[in-house]
């Protein structure tokens, strides 16, 4: 071959992927709520389950990331349809069709969830900018509470929207890590394809941490209300009861971005459990609390770019959360009382929608100043989250099949019969959580550890 046919060969190649990176961009300007609500789901609380898993299990539950999947992302697809097809937020739709109690009853457990989610997220972030850079850790949980409610207002939503889904990138940190570790395959493989069960109070309480931390009812919210956002803030677009000839296009896009962002938000997790599983169940540490404990523990281990890469990845994931769960209130709340809402609208506009994110995104970041328990605060979070979303499910279903709601649109069937299959688990993990703390509370029972 000649000198002239590899350099036009090389130019070709070159200019191949100077396309394919001047493309990136809008693929991601492309992609919708999805991806950023499958990345919240990493959140730095759902880093310290997923930990605790791999240190306590090793590969043994790594198989709970394909059995979930399609649970999580079924029931998400479903609160992003009802946001898309009546143009109206969880929050909103409950109101005006179902009783002031039911309403007033789901929120309210939702914020209470949401700001020991918060408080435990944030503390979270302090302590792993304390490990990589020393300093206040205090101080560091405030500045990341701060900067979260500033951007959340300062920012045009588009613009944030942008800004959130280019974060969600953080994430494959945890999918680096696993290339600086041995990684044996053969229990990967079996683990991973062969589930392997127990009715141990430990397994039983760390398997519905990791189902409660993936179906999480402030998720729920959030990207009901998003879609309605997105779809407001494209002029052609109506909601799909008033245009149902939309619909067919609204809709692929949207389940291919939910199913693309759960996606996503499993096998992020699914690399922190084998992280963990492979450095610290095979050396012996079985007892992790947090997701900082988990990186501090991998530096003498696995080096200090694992180390570094699992911190500055909590630091990340949080970045991505706190929004998500402040804004999830502030939707909720402000639907709730009828207040204007909406990331896309000027401070003077929505002064009750932005109030509610900040007194939510505060109160956390007071929890860390109280000396409560950061476990603690993981482990209510989750009950009250794994609660709160039963209901929250069983009200999503039906407001799919009442007329009043969705207008002429039904859910197609395997969507609802996805939508109550995962119901009904949530229903069974609810449960769970509730018996193992009351046998937690019996003498001689083991503590209840979880999310």
């Amino acid at each position: 071959m000649s000198k002239k046919a590899v350099s036009a060969g090389a130019g070709r190649h070159a200019s191949a992927k100077s396309s394919w990176f001047s493309r990136l961009p809008g693929y991601f300007k492309a992609l919708g709520p999805g991806i950023v609500t499958g990345a919240a789901d990493d959140d730095p609380s759902g880093i310290a389950t997923y930990s605790q898993v791999g240190a306590q299990f090793g590969f043994a539950m790594l198989w709970t990331m394909l059995v979930s999947y399609p649970l999580m992302a079924g029931i998400q697809e479903i609160s992003a349809w009802i946001g898309r097809v009546t143009g109206i937020g969880l929050a909103g739709n409950i109101r005006r069709h179902y009783p002031p109690m039911v309403v007033n009853t789901l929120v309210a457990f939702l914020l209470i969830a949401n700001v020991f989610n918060l408080g435990a997220d944030l503390g979270a972030m302090g302590s792993a900018l304390k490990l990589v850079v020393a300093g206040p850790e205090q101080l560091y949980t405030i500045l990341f509470g701060v900067v979260s409610v500033i951007a959340a207002i300062v920012f045009p939503y588009e613009q944030y929207a942008q800004y959130l889904k280019w974060t969600t990138l953080v994430l494959f940190v945890y999918a680096a890590t696993a290339f600086t570790v041995h990684i044996p395959l053969k229990p990967v493989l079996l683990g991973t394809f062969i589930p392997s069960l127990s009715f141990s109070n430990s397994y039983l309480t760390a398997l519905t941490a990791v189902l409660g931390t993936t179906i999480s009812p402030y998720l729920f919210f959030w990207q009901a209300s998003v879609e309605v956002a997105e779809q407001k803030a494209a002029p052609r677009e109506k909601p799909l009861k008033f245009a149902p000839s939309q619909a067919p296009a609204q809709l692929e896009r949207m389940r291919g971005d939910t199913y693309l962002g759960m996606a996503f938000s499993n096998i992020i997790a699914f690399f922190i459990i084998l992280d963990t599983a492979a450095v610290l169940h095979a050396h012996g540490i079985t007892d992790i609390q947090t997701g900082a404990q988990a990186a501090e523990a991998l530096r003498p281990l696995a080096g200090e770019l694992a180390f570094l890469l699992f911190s500055l990845g909590i630091i990340g994931t949080g970045l991505i959360a706190i929004p998500v769960l402040a804004g999830s209130s502030a939707y909720a709340l402000a639907e709730t009382l009828k207040w204007p809402i909406g990331l896309e609208r000027k401070l003077q506009r929505a002064k009750g929608f932005y109030g509610i994110l900040t007194v939510a995104t505060l109160l956390g970041v007071g929890l860390n100043f109280i000396g409560l328990n950061p476990i603690k605060a993981l482990f209510w979070s989750a009950v009250i989250n794994g609660v709160a979303a039963v209901p929250i499910m069983v009200v999503m279903m039906l407001m799919t099949a009442n007329k009043n709601i969705t207008g002429g649109l039904r859910l197609p069937a395997p969507q609802r019969v996805i939508g109550w299959i995962a119901t009904g688990v949530m229903f069974i993990v609810a449960a769970s959580m509730i018996a193992t703390m009351i046998l937690s509370a019996w003498p001689g029972a083991g503590q209840a550890s979880g999310h």
